[in-house]
């Protein structure tokens, strides 16, 4: 049997601000924030994806700003309307 090892390295300060940003948006009451893409690039983080407002692309950039501290986050959303009916969840 197997048994998996920890590694004596802790992980990168930068991959723990990816996780925290990541819960971050995860945990949102927001269906669009949910579903936005967000990796590491160079020395700071990159959000991808589309929102239907301003409004939420600012409020992905303050939840994302507010879990990983003073690390850059590039906010690279596009706000393109979607109609509600698009947001339905399949299960």
């Amino acid at each position: 049997m197997r048994t998996l090892e920890r590694s004596s390295h802790p992980a990168s300060p930068k991959h723990d601000e990816l996780l925290k940003a990541r819960t971050a948006l995860a945990g949102s009451s927001i269906y669009v924030l949910r579903k936005l893409h967000i990796e590491g690039d160079g020395d700071g983080l990159i959000m991808r994806g589309r929102v239907d407002s301003y409004y939420h692309k600012q409020l992905a950039q303050e939840l994302v700003k507010a879990a990983t501290g003073d690390i850059e986050v590039v906010n690279a959303l596009q706000v393109v309307y979607t109609p509600k009916s698009d947001y339905a969840e399949t299960r």
